[in-house]
């Protein structure tokens, strides 16, 4: 199968890295390529960075769908544009919420997301309450690391991992972590480690990538793609 990835912000410098992770978690027969906006915002963090970037999602969502690939990563923790985005492509289309939600949810009771600054946060909780999870989900955290800095590994990782021990051990609030943004490349499974390194138990760390990237190649290989009773095409489409 071909899986489209659309980086949902301004610019390509991420797009290699992106791919590396993407590819780490697929399986060998999947194809994967990356594409991200012409125009926009450089990164995803507020309500308006997302509506302000949909235009240029969907437009890449149908270059897509013409190009012929079998499913397409909208890679943000956000989910942007991705309910529309379904209306308009006969194929599985996600963001990195809901598949890593959807993990999470068979793994423990108590899930935590662990983001990257407070302006996410009500975006998060707006997500939780759609899906009518809110029970299931602890106090959202921040590791106050914005987007564009997240390549520093050693920095992000400690963040995490201090994050992570609260929630876990000092609050006792959660049972799982999950990554509340999909720049937080190649970090979950050292998260993993040091988590049960430092506290003696083992708590799963999900990745958002990965939850997608698994999550694509299964409805593929189920033959499943959106039901239009839900996302019914636009009456007025442009």
């Amino acid at each position: 199968m071909k899986i489209r990835i659309i980086l949902p912000i301004r610019g390509d410098a991420l797009i290699p890295e992106v791919l590396n992770e993407a590819r780490h978690w697929a399986l060998p027969t999947t194809t994967i390529d990356a594409v991200s906006l012409h125009s926009g915002s450089t990164s995803i963090e507020s309500e308006y960075d997302d509506v302000m970037n949909g235009p240029g999602i969907l437009a890449q969502v149908k270059q897509a769908a013409a190009d012929k690939v079998d499913a397409i990563f909208v890679t943000c923790f956000a989910d942007p544009a991705v309910p529309a985005a379904r209306e308009i492509a006969d194929m599985p289309v996600v963001g990195g919420f809901e598949p890593a939600v959807l993990t999470a949810l068979g793994l423990g009771e108590r899930i935590a997301f662990i983001t990257v600054l407070p302006e996410v946060l009500p975006m998060l909780r707006a997500l939780s309450r759609s899906y009518g999870i809110e029970s299931r989900i602890a106090p959202p955290r921040v590791v106050n690391i914005p987007v564009q800095q997240l390549t520093d590994r050693r920095k992000l990782l400690a963040a995490l991992l201090e994050q992570a021990k609260d929630a876990v051990v000092t609050r006792n609030e959660a049972d799982v972590i999950v990554l509340g943004c999909t720049g937080m490349l190649g970090v979950a499974q050292d998260l993993q480690a040091a988590l049960l390194e430092a506290t003696h138990v083992h708590v799963p760390v999900v990745d958002p990538t990965a939850a997608a990237i698994t999550w694509l190649e299964s409805a593929h290989r189920m033959g499943l793609r959106p039901s239009r009773t839900t996302y019914m095409p636009p009456l007025n489409p442009h």
